[in-house]
C-alpha cells in the first residue's frame, strides 16, 4: 500500500550515483521531492527527470531538494546522470526495499521484469511528514507537477 499524505515518510539510506550514502535524515528541516522512476534511459523517465533538471532553480526557490530513485545500479544511474546532466542526486534502490516501503513498486513490469519502481512522487516536509503522494498506475504517465508545485508553495 502506498504512503499517504499525513503519514511519516519511511526512512531510507541509499547509495547515489557518486557512491555516497544518502538518507532521508540528510534532508531534515528541508522540503524534499522524491521521484521514483522505473528505469534509466527510457523515454518517459528521461522526459520526467529532464523537466525537473530544467526547473531545479524553481524548486530551490521553494526551499526544496529533489532526489530520483530507481532500482537501477549506481553505475547505470551514474551514466544516466552524466549523459542527461542531471543536477540532483539519483539514488539506487537496487535491493528494492525503499520502493516497496513507499508503495511505489511493480511486482511485475514489462517484458516479464520483476521488481521495478513505479513512477511516483512524494513531497516530504522538513519534519518528515508526507505532504503530497502520487503513485501512478501507468509508467507512461507523468506526475502532476502543477499539484506538486502548489503543495510546495503552501509549505513556504
Amino acid at each position: 500500500m502506498a504512503i499517504q499524505k499525513g503519514q511519516s515518510a519511511p526512512d531510507f539510506s541509499l547509495f547515489n550515483s557518486e557512491k555516497q550514502k544518502v538518507s532521508l535524515a540528510d534532508y531534515k528541516g528541508k522540503n524534499l521531492l522524491i521521484l521514483f522512476f522505473p528505469q534509466a534511459f527510457t523515454g518517459v523517465c528521461t522526459t520526467e527527470l529532464c523537466s525537473v533538471r530544467d526547473e531545479l532553480s524553481m524548486y530551490a526557490g521553494l526551499h526544496t531538494d529533489v532526489v530520483g530513485i530507481s532500482v537501477d545500479s549506481i553505475f547505470t544511474l551514474a551514466k544516466f546522470k552524466e549523459e542527461q546532466q542531471y543536477n540532483f542526486p539519483l539514488l539506487s534502490d537496487f535491493n528494492k526495499s525503499v520502493s516497496q516501503a513507499y508503495g511505489a513498486f511493480y511486482d511485475e513490469f514489462v517484458f516479464e521484469m520483476k521488481g521495478v519502481s513505479r513512477r511516483a512522487a512524494f513531497v516530504v516536509d522538513g519534519n518528515g511528514t508526507v505532504q503530497y503522494a502520487e503513485v501512478l498506475e501507468s509508467a507512461g504517465d507523468l506526475p502532476n507537477f502543477a499539484a506538486i508545485k502548489e503543495t510546495l508553495s503552501g509549505l513556504n
